[in-house]
């Protein structure tokens, strides 16, 4: 397995696939899941032409199961640090739900020429949690909920959390997918408890406002606007405004996971704006 260590000892799993000069892509996979859950981009990447590369966060997956690091600045900070043990340049950054806050983050901080273009898909900024600054955002308590439900059953949690609203199976009509549902359960089984439980006041508490400001290369951001996860009208057209070079993608009806429930939907669009 491929690993880089970062200057606390963590050791960050990564795949790396394709030619190492073609163009890469680098996937930031959401909670508390890993780099399987980009299976299907990096399949179809990949048959493009493209080198793809995704990691498991820190306590997700196969990488360390820390007890420290489990914030925004320290999960850019390992990106930073597999990104510059691969030295790669112009490098295009694709990240989901919690996966978009980390490359929002990263982005705004990379070393120059590091970084092309960037999409965050159902991505928590610019802020989740509702604030007197924030509010349209989410009530703490919703968050505490989530806390709770970890801490009491870790495992019939993380059945229901995609058994319902993550793929909007709960909804009438929905084409249910077991397969989905439980590789989510063996993705987030596989992570640390405590890190899945630290990494939700990461997604949900962290401003990520002045991190798009800062951000100069081109952005797409698609969110589906049946995201029972991440509201829609809190994030994604709030992202737009504050993004140098933004371009908003909304899909009627999708939800969180369309990434994995609409990929025949979603890859062309992303290909066409890497391509373009």
């Amino acid at each position: 397995m491929s690993s880089i260590t970062t200057n606390d000892g963590t050791e960050i799993f990564y795949k790396d696939w394709g030619a190492r000069d073609a163009q890469p892509i680098v996937f930031h996979h959401g909670w508390p899941l890993s780099a399987d859950d980009w299976d299907n981009q990096m399949l179809y990447f990949l048959a493009q032409g493209f080198r793809v590369i995704a990691h498991d966060r820190r306590g997700h997956g196969r990488s360390t199961q820390t007890s420290t690091g489990h914030e925004m600045d320290t999960y850019a900070a390992d990106v930073a640090a597999l990104t510059d043990a691969l030295d790669l340049k112009n490098a295009f950054h694709v990240g989901h739900s919690t996966g978009g806050g980390e490359v929002v983050r990263y982005v705004a901080r990379a070393k120059p020429g590091r970084v092309g273009k960037a999409v965050i898909a159902g991505a928590v900024p610019p802020v989740m949690v509702k604030s007197d600054r924030n509010p349209g955002g989410l009530p703490i308590d919703v968050f505490d909920g989530l806390r709770s439900a970890l801490v009491a059953n870790r495992a019939q949690f993380f059945i229901d959390v995609p058994t319902g609203p993550f793929y909007g199976f709960n909804r009438p009509g929905a084409k249910i997918s077991q397969g989905l549902i439980d590789n989510w359960w063996r993705q987030g089984m596989m992570g640390a408890a405590n890190a899945h439980y630290e990494c939700i006041k990461a997604f949900s508490e962290t401003d990520f406002t002045e991190d798009l400001k800062k951000i100069e290369v081109p952005v797409l951001v698609l969110h589906g606007t049946d995201d029972q996860i991440v509201p829609y009208d809190d994030s994604a057209p709030l992202s737009v405004k504050l993004l140098k070079n933004g371009t908003l993608k909304s899909y009627e009806g999708l939800p969180h996971g369309m990434l994995s429930t609409h990929p025949e939907i979603l890859n062309p669009d992303m290909l066409a704006f890497f391509k373009g």
